[in-house]
């Protein structure tokens, strides 16, 4: 089937976004292939499209359980068969879910890099068709990106037991340095760069230095009217802010990722249908959101990098239409963010100790607990050790970029079931068992695919079904799971730890003095980064665009430094604009101002009033001949 049948049967759309057709066919010719796709640039269509269009099953490596969860509900709402694998789920549900991939005819399927190097998973997938390896967030390979994980250089490795399979790699922000270093480290056959413009022209890029931040914010969601997201770094914050926002009258809510699954989607789904107006929350929130109406991003605390910022600011205006990120900047957020270098960086004995007390909190025994998923508490852990938590959350980081565990902080962990009987078994049961008849009759009624997967269900639905107590409802599943009618998982809502290879003796845990400086190194450098576009008189469009290699950007005319008076009177875009203008003139040949005036499609007063201030600023110079130059 054609693309555009394609994009049109399951999505309905007619054509593609700039870039996604040429990023599509080279993909489809077999190419390896980088695609460089702003935030809401429509990344996902690239492989989905593809691989509907080939035959076979294609394997999507992404670190993000929540995207996992949004792309293949999405999916399946269309008809389209696609699962996924990630930390946190039992042995039994990842071999269930690998083999329909062998055997169901599924198009897609979602994993995290971890999954990887499993011995399951490794055997499985040799019997796979594989028609695509799609990489997501490709910069988490990168010792230079900005969130540098070791599991992603097992790609290659994947590379090796697949040959001939192409790979496309996706990611919303890199560096020139980091789309050469993708390339390299996904062992491309030859260098293969789509790269999307990263200006946003329709969005008002906004520093402002102020004390009352919170002040400035109720300014903002008045003048720009509508939907808004705020950002700040702790989740204490998010619920302080969001009541003082109700309490001027104003519909916010907010979101972190210690709040319950259940919790988290009834937010996210109250802001993304409009049902709440302002969303205070950390940046957990935002992955996989595509919500085109919000008109403003603020950030009260300063990201830990124009990566990062660049991400967040890009979920506003969406829609093209005019929309805000504002950055709230005080000079003491520079001691702030510095302080971050030493908290993101324990030292090694601190790390070690962090993993040995770990293994003790958890009760795994040296050489046990791999692969097997642990409920964690990171607050309990801290308070039974006395460790500060933001330490502790850093040097489990570190552990984890090491390839010794996996923190699964978005659990996606709805209850589960499966039928471990055959049908003609289970009508047996239910004639010789008729108190569970009418309960089985409503899980088959409610739900499809129990007999073949692992399958979501919602005990609060099935209570609300039956009219019957939920408690009920509990007692029916744990039941038939004891009389091994059923595979019952229930509802986990805590984050997970889940070791990658078995518990070592402390002493053992080894971290890569080399990695971890460079890594410290280019932290320190992106939060020198952060720091200079809020601060420095430049264009933050244009600043932005340097920093991602795009250079020769023009000014954008609507940010808080091109809106600016100088001293001139002239706004910055005005003089900066004119500058050029001239200067573009005098480059060629020496010109009276006169001529200078009579060339250019700008009031007369501006012009001369750029040139005074370019001749005092010893820009230019007037000839002997009474003729202006560049010096």
């Amino acid at each position: 089937m054609m693309i555009y049948q394609l994009l049109e049967k399951y999505w309905g759309y007619k054509k593609f976004r700039p870039l996604q057709e040429k990023i599509i066919r080279s993909v489809l010719e077999g190419k390896d292939t980088l695609a460089l796709m702003p935030t809401g640039g429509g990344k996902s269509l690239t492989y989905q499209i593809p691989a509907l269009a080939m035959n076979g099953l294609c394997l999507v490596i992404t670190p993000l359980i929540a995207l996992m969860k949004d792309q293949v509900d999405d999916l399946k709402k269309r008809d389209i068969k696609a699962t996924m694998i990630y930390s946190g789920m039992t042995f039994e549900e990842i071999d269930i879910n690998l083999t329909n991939c062998i055997f169901g005819d599924y198009k897609f399927l979602y994993l995290s890099p971890e999954r990887l190097t499993t011995d399951l998973f490794r055997a499985k997938v040799l019997q796979m068709n594989i028609c695509l390896i799609a990489v997501d967030e490709a910069h988490c390979i990168s010792q230079w990106g900005y969130d540098f994980r070791p599991s992603y250089l097992q790609i290659s490795q994947l590379r090796e037991i697949l040959p001939g399979i192409p790979v496309l790699a996706v990611t919303a922000t890199a560096t020139p340095e980091v789309a050469e270093d993708i390339q390299k480290k996904l062992k491309f056959t030859s260098n293969n760069l789509f790269s999307m413009s990263f200006e946003r022209p329709n969005l008002s890029y906004i520093v402002r230095q102020t004390e009352d931040k919170l002040s400035y914010v109720l300014k903002i969601h008045r003048k720009a009217a509508g939907s808004g997201l705020i950002y700040v770094r702790s989740r204490k914050k998010t619920r302080e802010i969001a009541q003082f926002l109700q309490q001027q009258g104003i519909n916010a809510d907010f979101y972190h990722a210690g709040l319950s699954d259940e919790l988290r989607t009834e937010k996210q789904t109250n802001w993304s249908t409009g049902k709440t107006g302002v969303m205070v929350a950390t940046n957990a929130f935002g992955m996989g959101i595509d919500k085109a109406d919000v008109r403003y991003v603020v950030h009260l605390d300063l990201p830990d990098s124009p990566e990062a910022y660049f991400q967040e600011a890009g979920r506003a205006g969406r829609d093209l239409k005019p929309a805000w990120a504002v950055l709230l900047y005080h000079p003491s957020d520079k001691a702030t963010l510095h302080r971050r270098i030493t908290s993101q960086f324990p030292d090694l004995a601190y790390i070690r100790k962090v993993y040995g007390a770990l293994s003790s909190f958890l009760q795994v025994p040296y050489g046990g607990g791999k692969d097997i998923p642990l409920n964690f508490n990171l607050k309990s852990f801290c308070m039974a050790y006395k460790l500060d938590s933001l330490m502790v959350y850093n040097a489990l980081k570190i552990i984890e970029r090491e390839g010794y565990l996996q923190l699964t902080e978005d659990t996606y962990s709805t209850a589960k079931v499966l039928f471990i009987v055959n049908r003609d078994d289970l009508y047996r049961f239910q004639v010789m068992n008729a108190g569970f008849d009418s309960f089985i009759k409503l899980l088959l009624r409610s739900y499809t695919g129990l007999f073949s997967e692992y399958t979501s269900i919602y005990e609060q639905e099935l209570s609300a079904r039956a009219k019957v107590p939920v408690e009920t409802v509990y007692e029916y599943l744990n039941r038939l799971d004891a009389l091994h009618i059923i595979r019952y998982i229930p509802l986990r809502n805590m984050p997970v730890i889940t070791y990658l290879v078995p518990r070592v003796e402390d002493a053992f845990v080894m971290i890569s003095k080399d990695n971890l400086k460079i890594r410290k190194e280019h932290f320190s450098l992106r939060i020198d980064a952060m720091l200079a576009y809020a601060t420095e008189p430049i264009c933050r469009s244009r600043s932005l665009l340097r920093y991602f290699g795009q250079s020769g950007a023009p000014l954008c005319g609507h940010c808080d430094v091109c809106m600016k008076k100088t001293e001139s009177g002239l706004s910055y875009f005005e003089m900066e604009s004119i500058q050029e203008a001239i200067a573009d003139i005098i480059r060629k040949n020496p010109a009276r101002s006169g001529d200078i005036v009579q060339k250019l499609n700008y009031p007369e007063e501006k012009i001369l009033s750029t040139l005074r201030w370019m001749i005092d600023q010893e820009k230019l110079r007037l000839s002997e001949s009474g003729e202006l130059e560049i010096i």
